[in-house]
């Protein structure tokens, strides 16, 4: 399939190339010049000629699935013409529909590998599994980079640095597209936050804009994506979906796109203007490219040209890919055991040793053969983040099974929940009589109401618990509803784990703080259709201190633990704090005052503080590892397999220390409007220019042995540098190393630079003692900087300083070099 597409591409870029200079010699109008420039194939303009207006629209924006399979979106063919409908899925770790799918690790654990090669893979994974799932779009990759540790879809993107960025996009999508899916990068553009998600005006300047942002999607672009999904944000006072600049001028002007351009969902703001901009296709509906485009046509606001143009890159992506002709080969069948075996791989590449004092990892000996596991997500397998990211996986063990199983028999694994996710079920003396409240029953139709009391005996903290299989029931609580439903998509975004509980019963909670004595309770819930059930539990102080306290038992009985800990990101929502959800913290520091042989194991989204780290013996991050992170994480505890994983973006000591810290107008924004003003000194990059100490630095990781770097020479290329250095493993284990090129600023531009950009890496595994020569060559555009003046790209010549590292903050070998 790959090849074909292949061909046709090409075909359909010297047809444009063709129609470009007929457009520029015959004064053709506006629309006429663009329809022109964008010329399909034959296939293509016979349908356009046949197409009615209605049905032209119909193509346009849209609209419910007669068949749906639970994925995000559907576009309605026209069968008369014998075109197929368009379905597309969400898919950044995996195909999200209802079916069984591979669930992945997430993307922000793929880009830990450093492994643009691995990227393919998993890409090849997602594409073959969306055309066995009956779709033909995928709404993946998200490519915008990690600007601020508190975007709650950190996750589900790579990186904080352009460059890597750019190279794993760019071998996702050929993965992706190679199995015969179309992929869609999103969110284009400065999509970094959540919050205000739908509302905020980005401002940035054009530098930025260019180098940091759009990097990676112009290599998306150069690596034939299809789609490009619009952001909900504006972009210096323009919405992303119907901005000119971003949409015309610069992707298929500039970059020469060659599909066609979406909306997220419900992030269209107009019709005429959208269109004209560059917009192809509103999603999930037609509320502006619907009916209010047909009357907008036929009143002359705008000219049906504008309409064939969307249709025209639409169809065109659609004929290149054989759904016009029947040519795309049969959907495969899912091969689960080939996902998942990419899904144990890309775990295990991404895991990431942040500490490790004394040689605690890997565990051997008795250390192996006595463990107390603690934690909720030690027993609870923690798959996904939430939104768009969750697939229902084939199946999902447990660390805790996954250790009993690795240390084998004769070992002693003990397990303590150590933080309640769930609840405990309330006293029976509690509440007083008329409810079940562990197995309250509503029957089918039925609305089932209590009024009661409910006894406190202790002023303290409580988090109410909710457990439900329908309506989630009203709960007021001395008159306050504990439990309202979100506006919007919130209500739909609430956690890939908390979210539920293992029965598979919706959860939400609700913490506040109750005073000794009665409080009256009032609860409503209804049957529906099908009748539901109801629990309501509870955590309080003296709960939480009876489980710290199970866990200090658990802890001090055993020769090491491993406690698993968690925060659970979503779309639609930032993180309020780097630290640690809960009271998990507190149970951190009980837990390592029992036993110093504490190894941390983080499922968590992003960077996270770590306040209690020094009283620990390892931390092991993994992010969110996928159906196969079981089995990932116990290969890395007990060594089987190296941590080959380095941070993709800097881990900040606190909240008072990075990029965004006390600058609301850098995030989240002072009246809806957030200025960029960091500049292009995102990440590490603004570590570097403030001389603030991260946490850990951008591409930090340990190995269970270690390497050393020398005879470090640069030589200029037609294209850039050529850097070759020798890395040599000094240790007595096999092992994997991220070496990492670093480039200083030119001394001959003006424009602002960085004090160093990752110029390139590679990946290694060495054998004990084993040397190699390696070569990373460090191209033209991550030598030059963006020129507003010229609107362009700029060599930055001149003696530029090189360095050699094993992250940005641990450069090893340096030398200066022309360019």
């Amino acid at each position: 399939m790959s090849d074909t597409v292949s061909r046709r591409s090409v075909l359909r870029l010297l047809g444009g190339a063709t129609a470009v200079a007929l457009a520029a010699t015959t004064g053709l109008p506006t629309p006429a010049r663009a329809a022109a420039r964008e010329a399909a194939g034959p296939r293509v303009e016979s349908l356009l000629t046949r197409l009615t207006l209605d049905e032209k629209i119909t193509l346009l924006h849209g609209a419910p699935d007669p068949k749906s399979l639970g994925q995000a979106g559907h576009v309605p063919g026209v069968e008369r013409l014998g075109i197929p409908p368009l379905r597309l899925a969400d898919g950044p770790a995996g195909v999200r529909v209802k079916r069984h799918a591979t669930a992945l690790p997430a993307p922000v654990l793929l880009a830990a590998a450093f492994d643009p090669g691995l990227a393919r893979r998993y890409g090849r994974v997602i594409g073959h599994e969306g055309r066995a799932l009956g779709q033909d779009v995928l709404l993946s990759p998200m490519v915008n980079l990690v600007r601020t540790p508190y975007a709650g879809r950190n996750f589900e993107t790579f990186s904080e640095d352009p460059l890597l960025s750019a190279d794993l996009v760019a071998e996702e999508i050929r993965g992706i597209q190679g199995e015969g899916l179309i992929a869609t990068v999103k969110h284009y553009a400065m999509n970094n936050q959540e919050q205000d998600r739908e509302t905020v005006d980005v401002r940035v300047d054009e530098q930025t804009l260019n180098e940091v942002e759009l990097r990676a999607f112009e290599a998306a672009v150069g690596a034939g994506s299809r789609a490009v999904m619009g952001a909900y944000n504006k972009v210096n006072g323009t919405y992303a979906c119907e901005n000119e600049e971003l949409l015309t001028g610069i992707l298929r002007d500039r970059w020469g796109f060659q599909g066609w351009v979406m909306t997220d969902w419900h992030a269209a703001h107009s019709t005429v203007a959208a269109l004209t901009a560059g917009l192809d296709m509103e999603m999930p509906n037609g509320k502006y490219f619907g009916a209010a485009l047909k009357t907008a046509v036929r009143n002359g606001s705008v000219s049906e040209e504008y309409v064939d143009r969307a249709v025209r890159r639409i169809l065109t992506a659609m004929d290149d890919f054989g759904l016009l002709d029947g040519s795309a080969p049969p959907r495969p069948a899912r091969d689960a055991a080939a996902g998942a075996a990419v899904a144990l791989e890309v775990a295990k590449a991404g895991a990431t040793l942040l500490h490790n004092e004394n040689g605690t990892l890997p565990l051997t000996g008795e250390a192996a053969r006595s463990i107390a596991v603690v934690g909720p997500t030690g027993s609870l397998p923690f798959v996904s983040g939430g939104g768009s990211a969750h697939v229902v996986p084939d199946h999902a063990d447990s660390p805790l099974d996954a250790i009993r199983s690795r240390a084998g028999e004769g070992s002693r694994v003990s397990y303590a929940l150590g933080e309640d996710l769930f609840g405990k079920p309330l006293p029976k003396e509690a509440l007083s009589a008329g409810i079940a409240p562990e197995a309250q029953r509503v029957a089918a139709g039925k609305t089932w109401t209590y009024d009661g009391t409910l006894t406190v005996e202790d002023d303290d903290e409580w988090t109410f618990v909710v457990h439900y299989s329908g309506a989630r029931p009203k709960v007021l609580l001395d008159g306050v509803d504990l439990f309202p439903v979100a506006t919007g998509l919130a209500e739909y975004f609430t956690g890939g784990l908390v979210s539920a509980a293992p029965d598979g019963l919706a959860v939400r909670r609700r913490t506040l703080d109750l005073a000794a004595g009665e409080h009256r309770i009032e609860i409503t819930a209804k049957g529906g259709a099908q009748g539901q059930t109801f629990r309501l539990r509870r955590v309080t102080g003296a709960t939480r201190a009876q489980d710290v306290a199970e866990a200090v038992r658990a802890a001090g009985a055993a020769h090491s633990v491993v406690l698993f800990a968690y925060e659970d990101a979503t779309e639609n929502q930032d993180r309020t704090t780097l630290a640690l959800p809960g009271h998990q913290a507190q149970l951190i520091e009980a837990v390592t005052a029992a036993n110093p042989r504490t190894t941390v194991v983080l499922n968590t989204s992003s960077s996270t503080s770590m306040p209690w780290l020094a009283r620990t013996a390892a931390v092991l991050q993994m992010y969110y590892p996928g159906q196969e992170g079981a089995a990932a994480t116990a290969a890395v505890l007990f060594g089987d397999c190296d941590p080959g994983g380095r941070l993709t973006q800097s881990f900040p000591v606190d909240d008072d220390h990075h990029p965004v810290a006390g600058e609301p107008r850098r995030y989240p924004g002072v009246n809806g409007v957030e200025h960029y003003s960091e500049g292009i000194h995102v990440g590490y990059r603004w570590y570097d220019a403030k001389g603030v100490r991260p946490l850990f630095p951008f591409g930090y990781g340990l190995s269970y042995t270690s390497f050393a770097y020398g005879d470090l020479r640069v030589e200029r290329t037609g294209d850039g540098l050529e850097v070759s250095f020798t890395v040599r493993n000094t240790g007595r284990r096999d092992g994997v190393d991220v070496p990492q090129v670093y480039v200083g600023p030119s001394p001959d531009l003006q424009a602002d630079q960085a004090v160093r950009v990752l110029g390139g890496y590679q990946r290694l595994a060495l054998k004990a003692g084993e040397s190699r020569r390696v070569i990373v060559r460090v191209d033209e555009r991550t030598l030059s900087s963006w020129d507003p003046k010229r609107h362009g790209w700029v060599l930055g010549t001149g003696r530029r300083t090189v360095w050699v590292g094993a992250s940005s903050g641990e450069l090893r070998l340096s030398t200066r070099a022309g360019v």
